[in-house]
């Protein structure tokens, strides 16, 4: 079975996903957050479309296990609905998706949602959320916690996110939730399964005794063996194809443009 192509940053995909392709691959990593009760009722999935100023996100009330290609609204960098359903309002907390586009070139996909779980870790003094899993590679440089839980619903609260988001791949916002940023869409769909692995794998470690973080020699090492590329790829395939099998999302949307 063909997936929709898209890049992924291998050597044998496409420079540059068609906004057909980033569309597919927006509702169906909504539609799969949301199965696995990551994004569930609240919570949006954004994909930067070529050029560089607007972007693919879902509307303000359009359920997250329905969302579709078609649903999806363009905003520019300023929170403006610029096409889609007239009327149609996009997330209240858009202006998060804005400010760090604005400020990340290498960011083309962001993921916001509210995992219980992993916000744990911003409820307590001196438990942080490490790196307890190989894939927690990816958050190496850390994972910082915005401290005002105020929803992000304007462009300051925006810049403010970015200041603490700086050159990390995701964050927290301080009794809120979760910011997971990529190059791509599937990028992003598959951080934040890790993201959610990794907390909970740290939960347990917490409640059992002292923990073992993964130590700064242990995550170099992955990192020699790591190929990004592939391991988005297989992922996607896996998670794709039992979500077809579980009537997530129709088999036709794998194979789009």
């Amino acid at each position: 079975m063909a997936l929709n192509k898209h890049t992924d940053q291998s050597p044998d995909a496409p420079a540059t996903p068609s906004e057909e392709s980033l569309r597919l691959d927006v509702s169906m990593s909504t539609r799969l957050l949301n199965s696995m009760k990551i994004l569930e009722y609240s919570g949006h999935v954004s994909a930067r479309l070529p050029g560089g100023d607007t972007f693919l996100v879902q509307p303000q009330n359009k359920s997250r296990a329905e969302v579709s290609s078609e649903d999806l609204l363009v905003c520019d960098l300023d929170g403006k609905v610029v096409a889609g359903t007239p009327g149609i309002k996009p997330p209240s907390e858009v202006f998060l998706h804005c400010e760090i586009y604005r400020a990340r070139s290498d960011v083309n996909s962001i993921a916001h949602f509210h995992h219980d779980v992993t916000n744990v870790f911003t409820l307590v003094e001196d438990v942080p959320l490490l790196p307890f899993k190989n894939h927690a590679i990816r958050w190496k440089s850390g994972i910082p916690v915005h401290p005002d839980p105020a929803h992000v619903d304007d462009a300051e609260r925006g810049r403010g996110i970015v200041k603490t988001l700086g050159p990390h791949h995701a964050m927290q916002i301080r009794a809120h939730g979760q910011i997971v940023t990529a190059e791509t869409v599937r990028g992003v769909f598959i951080d934040s399964v890790h993201l959610v692995e990794n907390a909970e794998a740290a939960y347990r470690a917490y409640s059992l005794g002292k923990p073992k973080p993964l130590t700064e020699e242990e995550i170099e090492s992955f990192s020699h063996s790591f190929r990004r590329g592939h391991h988005i790829r297989k992922l996607w395939s896996y998670y794709t194809l039992g979500a077809i099998r579980d009537d997530v999302f129709p088999e036709a949307w794998t194979s789009g443009a």
